[in-house]
């Protein structure tokens, strides 16, 4: 089993450096609980009503974790996903210099300390931000019955954001609930889309250049990269540590995932108003708190590539918006059909593109409604979140 990752010190590092929630009493720490649970349950109803997307459903309520608890899921996900991956790099990479004898096995543990000690404290800072999330890869079930994702939903960071933003705590429980109950009927309902983003995860990592000069080159990216942040630019380390290779498959990531999201934040803006009394408030308000953040933060989030995530966010809304207007719901969850009727990196910009090689041209529904078009913005990461789902 590759060693490029010591998990346990990621886990260690995490749960060390990650802020504390806010402070709460145990009896009002379990009514959040009991009433995430519910709403969680309540709101895959709604979801399931309004998207026709029921199959295989888990009917199960959401797992409510700490930040801490959130970081050993995420490392236990990591694992899962990174640990196959590690050892067929390292097969492609062929034995190193250091990589044999007693002192070559040395420096290999101390590296991947470091590189755990590195994920971890990446871990920590956005265990403090992220609301929820559908867990796509978990540790295998023996007993087999075990559903596949699980969706997971941060008690400490809901409370806290809810309190800042002063809005109504059960309205701004649901809209959490509503976009993530969204990703679970997707990767439920479908059953080839994990597999599909898996398979785009590891063909992104395989097609790393791992050859001295560009890795040189790739260094001098992140360090332009790092210094464009910091004077305000929109580099971020994603961009700056990709291959050519890596980047066509990124835009075929990038489209499905901008699918799943977008689709996440329509679902919960068409329901939201029927459900949520005032979700337009908790919308902007939200909204204003992202962009309010210190410049230390939306350094960060440039450097990670989560301010461009948002706009991805709102591009994926517009494509599932426009796609709802013109051929109905039906027309549109022709999308889940296979991994060649998902929209292109081009086609989430140009709706009409993709409904005319999808879908029936000559079938086009008129809307049943207008839902409201709210201020775009991802209720499901805090600030802003990071997950497939």
């Amino acid at each position: 089993m590759s060693t490029m990752i010591d998990w346990n010190t990621a886990v260690q590092t995490g749960t060390r450096l990650v802020r504390p929630g806010p402070q709460v009493s145990q009896d009002e720490a379990h009514q959040v609980v009991t009433q995430l649970r519910e709403l969680s349950q309540l709101a895959q109803g709604h979801v399931r009503e309004f998207t026709g997307m029921d199959g295989a459903l888990d009917p199960s309520p959401a797992v409510v974790v700490d930040r801490p608890g959130w970081i050993r899921a995420n490392v236990d996900g990591f694992r899962v996903v990174l640990e196959p991956l590690m050892d067929q790099l390292s097969a492609k990479r062929g034995a190193g210099p250091l990589s044999g004898g007693p002192g070559g096995m040395v420096v290999q543990a101390v590296g991947s300390r470091v590189t755990g000690a590195q994920v971890g404290a990446l871990l920590a800072y956005m265990a403090s931000r992220v609301l929820g999330q559908y867990e796509l890869f978990l540790p295998p079930d023996p007993d087999g019955r075990a559903p596949t994702g699980r969706l997971t939903l941060v008690a400490p960071n809901i409370v806290y954001v809810e309190q800042e933003l002063g809005v109504d705590s059960r309205d701004f429980r649901l809209c959490v609930c509503l976009h993530e109950e969204t990703h679970r009927a997707q990767f439920a309902s479908v059953p080839w889309l994990r597999t599909y983003v898996q398979e785009q995860m590891t063909e992104f990592l395989l097609a790393s250049n791992l050859d001295p000069g560009a890795l040189l080159e790739r260094l001098r990216d992140v360090v332009d990269a790092v210094a464009d942040a910091v004077r305000g630019g929109d580099s971020s380390l994603i961009d700056a540590i990709q291959s050519p290779e890596q980047r066509k498959i990124l835009e075929r990531l990038t489209a499905v995932m901008t699918l799943v999201e977008g689709h996440g934040d329509y679902v919960m803006d068409a329901v939201g108003p029927k459900v949520v009394p005032t979700v337009a408030e908790i919308r902007s308000r939200f909204q204003g708190r992202r962009d309010g953040s210190s410049q230390l933060d939306k350094t960060i989030r440039r450097l990670l590539g989560i301010d461009l995530k948002m706009k991805q966010y709102a591009e994926g809304s517009r494509f599932v918006r426009e796609v709802v207007a013109q051929a109905g719901m039906e027309g549109f969850n022709k999308v889940w059909t296979s991994p060649e009727t998902l929209p292109t990196h081009d086609e989430i910009k140009d709706p009409p593109a993709w409904i005319a090689r999808v879908v029936d041209p000559a079938v086009v529904a008129a809307p049943e409604s207008d839902p409201a078009e709210l201020a775009a913005g991802d209720l499901s990461g805090g600030e802003p979140g990071t997950e497939a789902g």
